[in-house]
């Protein structure tokens, strides 16, 4: 497995498996992120959302929908996005930290949980779930 640096980034593909993209941590960021490259586009998220997705998922005890979405349209309540933009989350507020760019958090942070080893996810075309690995 990749170490999930910038010159050995995690190379991850979309839940549905239909498009491939890197991340990786950025320490040095204040706060430290995790960078989320798809194409010519770079995403950044608290690098923290790794553990406190992980949590999230322990507390609901079973299946989550993504929920994923663009920043300026609304998450299915009770989805992984939800939780990623939620005023109720460790953060109070969005993990994303690029204005235009912060949504999408439940498309690209559950492949990285699950090549992690800490979370399951389903695979199909569309409307997948996941949940902290028991």
């Amino acid at each position: 497995m990749a170490e999930g640096t910038k010159d050995d980034p995690w190379i991850l593909k979309t839940p549905p498996g239909s498009s491939q993209y890197t991340m990786y941590k950025d320490q040095r960021a204040d706060p430290p992120e995790l960078v989320c490259v798809v194409g010519s586009t770079t995403l950044k998220y608290q690098l923290r959302a790794i553990d406190d997705l992980t949590a999230w998922l322990r507390e609901q005890g079973d299946w989550v929908p993504l929920g994923s979405a663009d920043e300026n349209k609304p998450a299915a309540e009770g989805s992984v996005e939800a939780f990623g933009r939620s005023a109720d989350n460790p953060v109070g507020g969005w993990y994303g930290l690029r204005k235009g760019y912060r949504g999408r958090f439940g498309m690209y942070l559950p492949p990285l949980l699950e090549a992690l080893g800490a979370a399951e996810l389903t695979h199909d075309a569309r409307n997948n779930r996941m949940r902290a690995k028991p």
